[in-house]
């Protein structure tokens, strides 16, 4: 980090920004990255990568921008419990939503995890854990990868970040390029419930700015400005709790030597913790669930820009061969998972909740919103609703996943943690066949 300071810090958010805002006018003036509704955090990341440090090198980017995105998903998983609801509603669909998740994401990881040290791993000499960088960077999208990333770059393994990078954003364009071609077939094939041509598609949804008529409040105000403004009162308490895991993690280090806890996992709990003593207190009440929402989102969209522009190319066209491999069948397993799961669990509106999932399990989070808003502008189908609720019991699992990997590769134990995403994946097919809630 020689030669770094706080103007480096200065300079490499400023030149981000400057990408995304471009990113973002050319969302609103080209065409084709209107059709295949590609993010300006993605395109912002791509421009930084072509020509920062690891391109052109053209760009004064830092050498830091993969320790940032690191740093990012400290912040948003710490915001996470600010943002959850209560569980209510319909107990079956939420129970549907949460096996075909559930389900999903451990047989994703399963797969990847088999896939490489059963096959890959014998042809080319990979890490242990190179397998699993497809299902860190697709299920759990650039968040997730920034995270086992910089798990194992704690252990000495650099390139499991670029690796997972590289799958996640694979992952953001196949989501998008193969969700609308799934939906067009969709619409041929009388499958979707609410959208009945295709190029019946809004203009915001292209051009990703909304009309005036269409404009939502972004939060509620909590904290009279003469105080302290409402978006510094949310952002205070967000940045609290991120440093509040980073003191978990140290702390867990200093009593157990050679075991670092991922800031990430401990910024979540240390999360949950207050927002359990703000409920007990009735503090919360000053918490806007939204604005908090919005700060993780913006990070999020930094942290993808960051995460796209710190890929190596060098270590990618090492590894570009089982890489593609890996990245090639993880498309192919998710896509008869998500096909055949949403049909057999899905009472109704099965299409758009498969739609949706598959922008997740390949993309982000918000990539299968945006392919969920395609054929449910309305949000008709309230498949968020019963995801949202779901994924209070998914999250806890996801966490354990990402904190206890890079442990079990890296002492030998990877094989183990496959087979147990396995068995576990199956178990909650199975309740889901004890429940009756195939159809």
């Amino acid at each position: 980090m020689e030669g770094f300071t706080p103007w480096t810090l200065f300079v490499d958010i400023g030149i981000i920004s400057l990408l995304l805002l471009i990113g973002k006018w050319m969302r609103v003036k080209i065409s084709w990255i209107q059709k295949l509704f590609i993010p300006p955090s993605l395109l912002a990341g791509f421009i930084g990568l072509a020509f920062g440090p690891f391109g052109f090198n053209i760009l004064p980017l830092s050498s830091q921008t993969g320790t940032y995105a690191g740093i990012l998903i400290a912040f948003i998983f710490g915001a996470l419990p600010l943002t959850s609801q209560k569980s209510n509603g319909n107990t079956h669909e939420i129970g549907r939503m949460w096996v075909y998740s559930q389900a999903g994401m451990l047989l994703q990881w399963a797969f990847g995890g088999l896939l490489g040290l059963l096959i890959l791993n014998q042809i080319w000499p990979l890490s242990a854990a190179f397998g699993i960088t497809m299902p860190s960077g697709f299920c759990g999208g650039h968040g997730t990868a920034a995270a086992i990333g910089q798990a194992f770059g704690q252990l000495g393994f650099d390139e499991i970040l670029t690796l997972a990078m590289t799958a996640a954003t694979f992952g953001i364009v196949a989501s998008v390029i193969l969700g609308l071609i799934f939906v067009k077939w969709a619409t041929k094939k009388k499958q979707t419930t609410y959208l009945a041509d295709y190029s019946a598609l809004p203009d915001e949804l292209r051009t990703g700015l909304l009309p005036k008529e269409k404009r939502e409040s972004m939060g509620e105000s909590t904290c009279s400005s003469i105080s302290i403004d409402s978006l510094s009162f949310n952002l205070a308490i967000v940045c609290a709790i991120a440093l509040g895991g980073y003191g978990v993690s140290k702390l867990a280090a200093h009593f157990m030597p050679g075991f670092e806890l991922p800031v990430f996992s401990c910024a979540f709990v240390v999360g949950i913790i207050i927002k359990k003593l703000l409920d007990k207190t009735r503090a919360s009440e000053s918490i806007c669930p939204q604005t908090v929402g919005h700060i993780s989102g913006s990070m999020t969209d930094y942290l993808v820009a960051f995460g796209i522009a710190s890929i190596k190319i060098s270590v990618v066209i090492e590894y570009i061969v089982p890489l593609a491999i890996l990245l090639l069948s993880g498309l192919v397993v998710t896509f008869i998972y998500v096909a055949v799961m949403a049909k057999k669990l899905m009472k109704e509106c099965w299409f758009e909740k498969a739609i949706f999932t598959w922008g997740w399990f390949t993309g982000t989070m918000a990539m299968g919103i945006a392919l969920l808003r395609v054929v449910d502008p309305k949000m008709k189908s309230r498949c968020l609703d019963s995801y949202a609720l779901a994924y209070l019991f998914v999250a806890p699992v996801e966490i354990a996943l990402i904190t206890f990997a890079p442990v079990a590769f890296t002492n030998g134990y990877g094989l183990l943690f496959s087979g147990i995403c396995l068995v576990s994946g199956l178990s909650v097919i199975a309740v889901a066949y004890f429940k009756k809630w195939f159809l």
